[in-house]
């Protein structure tokens, strides 16, 4: 009984394994414009704040190309779960089978977050050259990182669930992604804004990554409720994630 409970719920790391790759990395191989697509607005709001700024801001603005790349990816995903639901019934074809929704959005997650290794290598190499890591901020940085993907990811999720129709998805992501990457303290130091609109924006992970990220690198002071603030959104937007997935069992 034990054993086939623990079967049950053990999560099928094959099959995540296998979709992640195949969804994210072959996306990426049939059809590299999506790539220079996504690549695209982060690109060119870094020109934009290296010029406007004369080099002044160009520390935040590649720390900012992190969080925008994972988090414009992870929202755009709300159109493929939305497609994978509505459209060719996916989901359906997987409630029969040993896969779990959590399986099935671990796998999801996943392949955004693989999809967006391009971009998060050549900011690396960014950051690298103009000296803005410290060795250790590797670890923060990571795990910044992955709480904005499953928060993100989850986000998507609930949009994909709530959706009645494919036709809705393509506007209501384009719209979210703008919000959440570039009003955000993303590509700005965050001492720009007052406290109160901060606490207001914070209602997006993106957020209080953006903030934890310039505080672990030294550029402005670590603002710990933000800690607090991203790891609580996540386990909500993870919890109203498995919710509105619309698993049919």
């Amino acid at each position: 009984m034990t054993y086939s409970f623990q079967r049950v719920y053990r999560l099928n790391l094959k099959y995540i394994s296998y979709f992640a790759w195949y969804y994210g990395f072959y996306i990426i191989k049939r059809g590299p414009s999506y790539l220079i697509a996504s690549l695209s607005l982060p690109l060119t709001l870094l020109f934009m704040v290296t010029i406007l700024s004369h080099g002044a801001l160009i520390s935040y603005a590649l720390i900012g190309g992190f969080v925008s790349i994972i988090a414009s990816n992870c929202i755009n995903g709300a159109a493929d779960a939305a497609f994978f639901r509505l459209q060719i019934k996916i989901q359906d074809l997987f409630v029969p089978t040993r896969i779990t929704p959590d399986d099935y959005m671990m796998g999801l997650t996943l392949s955004y977050l693989v999809f967006s290794l391009p971009g998060i290598i050549l900011y690396a190499i960014l950051g690298i050259y103009f000296k803005i890591f410290t060795f250790g901020s590797i670890l923060p940085i990571i795990l910044i990182l992955i709480a904005v993907t499953v928060s993100v990811s989850n986000i998507a999720f609930i949009i994909a669930g709530v959706l009645k129709h494919i036709r809705n998805v393509w506007g209501i992501t384009a719209v979210l992604s703008i919000v959440m990457t570039v009003l955000p303290p993303t590509f700005y130091p965050y001492t720009f804004l007052p406290k109160w609109i901060l606490y207001i924006l914070s209602i997006s992970p993106v957020t209080p990554a953006a903030v934890l990220l310039q505080g672990v690198l030294g550029l402005e002071p670590i603002i710990w409720d933000m800690v607090y603030i991203l790891i609580l959104e996540t386990l909500a937007f993870l919890f109203l994630g498995r919710k509105f997935i619309r698993w049919r069992e």
